[in-house]
């Protein structure tokens, strides 16, 4: 364990715990150095005197506050604690909250806190009471030179310091395109949501954070052993000439998507399964007639054939029959019967030749 960062107490009421800080996390990213492109020599920066420009030291550097264009007030490691020693040495419980209150968010950055001399009694006696009250204790906290709110949280047997961001610290989401729960664009049908509930579903497992690592680090080292292996550790790779990637189509049909998430193979018209209610029936296909079983080997489907156009004769026929019908008005009643016989014979002569000549037209307009 590295040396502690920072030692005081815990004030909790009256009781008094004497604590010492240290760093809870490491960063593991890569170290990666920067070279000047022409020869390869690392790039190294010095503090410097900007009215010398001569290098100074890390002991001869203090710090201070510029109060006016050049004018600075010194300030040392003493005034800075002296400044309010009782919130530099301590860690100020304020209040005691339910954890699920504080949003993660803002949660910034976590340190352990470990008794110090003679303090272990305290100590224990925090810990198990924010175990069995659930809670989360909310104090502030000068870390440096900056005054933080911290979180004080049991994980397991330790009690770990998590400092807070500030509300002003949160930057809003107005100027965010978020879509709202009422928005006709974000609107999920039932199906989806189930589909999506079933494979979080399939997908939970215990949490077991020694199973996950860093594989993209782990890829960059590859590649750097592969490069000295092939004793191009000099080699700039060059970036290749970008593709035009082709335009996406904005409409996504989640139900393909979800199912398969869930190892099941999409629906073709997985979108139109909830709509089937609102379609319109099916048009019936007409009749075939006798005519027409002689021509079914040539003719289009039902539904593409379009319905034959009234034929001259059937026009023909429409006329001869109304002039007969004005003839037997005019005409006496003993002429009536013998007038509408020859209307009526009129009128198949006219529709046989019509029946006789409708195959035809059809198959030439197939």
């Amino acid at each position: 364990m590295a040396r502690s960062m920072w030692k005081g107490a815990i004030s909790f009421g009256l009781v008094h715990i004497p604590v010492e800080m240290y760093p809870a996390v490491s960063d593991n990213g890569l170290d990666l150095n920067m070279l000047d492109r022409r020869d390869f020599a690392p790039i190294g920066f010095k503090r410097y005197n900007k009215n010398t420009g001569k290098e100074v030291s890390w002991d001869d550097i203090i710090k201070g506050y510029e109060y006016s264009d050049g004018e600075y007030v010194v300030l040392s490691d003493e005034d800075l604690r002296r400044a309010n020693p009782e919130a530099t040495q301590t860690i100020d419980i304020l209040a005691f909250v339910n954890a699920d209150q504080v949003p993660l968010l803002y949660y910034e950055q976590p340190y352990y806190l470990a008794p110090g001399k003679g303090g272990d009694k305290v100590y224990a006696l925090l810990r198990e009471t924010l175990r069995e009250v659930g809670k989360i204790g909310i104090a502030n906290v000068v870390i440096r030179v900056k005054q933080h709110l911290a979180a004080l949280v049991c994980v397991g047997d330790t009690i770990v310091l998590n400092t807070l961001r500030y509300p002003d610290e949160i930057r809003p989401t107005d100027e965010l395109k978020i879509p709202d729960e009422d928005s006709k664009a974000a609107q999920v049908t039932e199906k989806e949501l189930q589909m999506a509930k079933a494979l979080v579903e399939g997908m939970s497992e215990k949490w077991k954070p020694q199973q996950y690592h860093d594989t993209y680090r782990e890829d960059i080292m590859a590649l750097i052993k592969k490069k000295i292996a092939a004793n191009q550790t000099k080699t700039i790779t060059e970036p290749e000439p970008e593709e035009d990637k082709p335009a996406k189509n904005n409409v996504i049909d989640l139900v393909a998507l979800l199912q398969a998430s869930l190892g099941k193979k999409p629906a073709k018209a997985a979108a139109n399964e909830d709509d089937d209610d609102d379609d319109p029936p099916p048009r019936k296909s007409r009749k075939p007639s006798d005519d027409d079983d002689d021509d079914a080997g040539d003719a289009p489907p039902p539904r593409a054939r379009k319905a034959p156009a009234r034929s001259t004769a059937h026009a023909t026929a429409a006329k001869r029959t109304a002039a007969t019908k004005s003839a037997t008005k005019a005409a006496a009643k003993p002429a009536a019967k013998p007038a509408a016989k020859r209307a009526t014979a009129a009128k198949s002569a006219a529709a046989k030749p019509a029946a006789e000549k409708a195959p035809a037209r059809r198959r030439k307009a197939a």
